[in-house]
């Protein structure tokens, strides 16, 4: 229960300052993310509402969150090496 309380904490200050504070925090958010997924427009909103979930969960749960982020990794080194053997593979006329 007290997890639940301190997550509920962190998300509603972490979604009020993000929000509060959207120009400051756009162009540090620009800069981390790909060209598709950056912030154009009225998108204060959704962005501050996903930080402050992954901000919340990533302090109540950190080590999830760690392995999480390894598990996506290797996931992705893996698919990235067998997609390079399957090209090198591929015959090009």
């Amino acid at each position: 229960m007290i997890q639940v309380v301190i997550w509920l904490i962190a998300f509603t200050a972490i979604l009020v300052l993000s929000f509060k504070r959207w120009e400051s925090v756009s162009p540090a958010l620009d800069k981390a993310l790909p060209e598709a997924m950056k912030s154009r427009g009225d998108n204060a909103a959704v962005w501050s509402l996903a930080l402050a979930i992954l901000g919340a969960t990533t302090l109540v749960r950190p080590v999830e969150i760690l392995l999480t982020v390894i598990l996506i990794g290797l996931v992705g080194l893996i698919g990235a090496k067998v997609a390079g053997w399957a090209s090198s593979k591929v015959d090009h006329h």
